[in-house]
C-alpha cells in the first residue's frame, strides 16, 4: 500500500510547495512519497497528519472509523512501503480513527545508514518481537532481544538496525496525542 498524502494535499486545495513549507520538508521529497518512491518514516507521517489536520492513520489507511473495538488479523496489518524498500512498516488498526496511540509493526535494515536518525513529539514503546535489534540513541546504544523493550521521550534522536542472523520484528507504539487531532 502507498501512503495516501496527495489526496489528502489536494482535498486542502494545497500544492506541494505548500505542503512543503507547512512541514518543512522539501518538495521533492514529498512527491516521491506520493508516487510510493519513498515512504515516510513514522516521525515524518505523524508531522504530515498534524499540518494536513488530519488523524495519522488516514494517510496510511482507507477509511478511518471510530469503532470502540479494532481487531486487526495478522494478515490485515495495512503495509507502508514497496518490497525491498527499508525499513519496512505495516500499520496496525489503520482502520481506527482518533487513537492516541499509533501502532506498527517495523522490521528494521541491518544498516544505519538505512535507519537515520529520528524524533518526534511523544512517547515511543519498541517491543522487539522477533530477532534482536540494536537502538541508537544520542550518546547511547541499546542492545535488545526478542521479548526486550524500551520507552522513551520521542524527542531523544534515535534509530533501530537488526542485528543477528534473524530479520528483527519489532512492534512500535508512539505517542500521537498532538498529531492525531
Amino acid at each position: 500500500m502507498t501512503v495516501r498524502l496527495k489526496p489528502l494535499r489536494k482535498n486542502q486545495g494545497w500544492t506541494l510547495e505548500t505542503l512543503a513549507e507547512r512541514t518543512g520538508l522539501t518538495k521533492s521529497y514529498l512527491s516521491k512519497v506520493e508516487r510510493g518512491i519513498s515512504v515516510p518514516s513514522i516521525a515524518v507521517a505523524m508531522k504530515l497528519a498534524q499540518a494536513l489536520g488530519v488523524p495519522t492513520e488516514d494517510l496510511f489507511g482507507e477509511t478511518a472509523s471510530a469503532a470502540a473495538i479494532t481487531v486487526v488479523r495478522a494478515g490485515e496489518r495495512t503495509r507502508v512501503g514497496n518490497p525491498g524498500t527499508q525499513p519496512l512498516y505495516e500499520g496496525i488498526a489503520t482502520q481506527r480513527s482518533g487513537k492516541t496511540l499509533l501502532p506498527f509493526v517495523i522490521y528494521p535494515p541491518a544498516d544505519f545508514s538505512a535507519s537515520p536518525f529520528k524524533e518526534h513529539d511523544g512517547e515511543e514503546l519498541l517491543f522487539v518481537h522477533r530477532g534482536e535489534v540494536e537502538v541508537a540513541f544520542a550518546g547511547q546504544t541499546v542492545q535488545l532481544a526478542a521479548g526486550d523493550s524500551v520507552v522513551f521521550d520521542a524527542r531523544i534522536p534515535h534509530r533501530t538496525r537488526s542485528v543477528g542472523a534473524e530479520q528483527a520484528e519489532v512492534l512500535i507504539v508512539v505517542s500521537a496525542s498532538n498529531a492525531a487531532n
